[in-house]
């Protein structure tokens, strides 16, 4: 009887010592998903390694979904390219926003908005840090065409204001 007190009172203790915000949050209740939210998950069903070509280049690229579910990796690699870029897409409130690290040196940032037939997600820029002395990217688009097949298309501006539009065709290989 003596442990149960003392077990009982230990427990009382933690709901008075520990703030609200340092216990276990209330799971939530789902609710509808917001558009970005929906574009989210439609991103995510790309994730794995898909072979490629990109201006007659043939590219590599891992899509993973980390940061439990929270983010989505895409890295592009090619035995033609001196290093290899990463975007980063998340959901940011009511947004879907894509942070893209350039090998140019510069992080264009991006918002999202899924296509009203559901095949395609569209980014365009919001805004970038870093320098756009060697171009910039300021639109990507992702296709879906079937489970083992998307297309990507983005839009650089180069320097001198040139803009350029870059098609891919992707298929997977795992």
């Amino acid at each position: 009887m003596r442990t149960l007190t003392i077990l009982i009172i230990l427990i009382a203790a933690t709901t008075v010592v520990f703030p609200q915000e340092m216990r276990m949050p209330m799971p939530k209740t789902a609710g509808p998903q917001s558009d970005a939210q929906k574009a989210f998950e439609k991103l995510k069903t790309l994730a794995g390694s898909w072979q490629g070509s990109v201006m007659g280049m043939s590219v590599q690229t891992t899509i993973r979904v980390t940061s439990r579910g929270n983010a989505i990796l895409h890295e592009v690699t090619s035995s033609g390219m001196p290093d290899n870029p990463i975007t980063m897409i998340y959901v940011d409130g009511d947004r879907l926003l894509l942070t893209h690290y350039c090998d140019s040196g510069n992080r264009p940032r991006m918002e999202g908005k899924l296509s009203p037939d559901g095949n395609s997600v569209e980014f365009n820029l919001v805004d970038i840090t870093g320098s756009t002395q060697r171009g910039f990217m300021n639109r990507i688009v992702f296709t879906f065409v079937d489970a083992n097949h998307h297309n990507g298309e983005s839009t650089w501006t180069l320097p001198g204001n040139k803009p350029m539009s870059v098609q891919a065709v992707f298929q997977r290989t795992k």
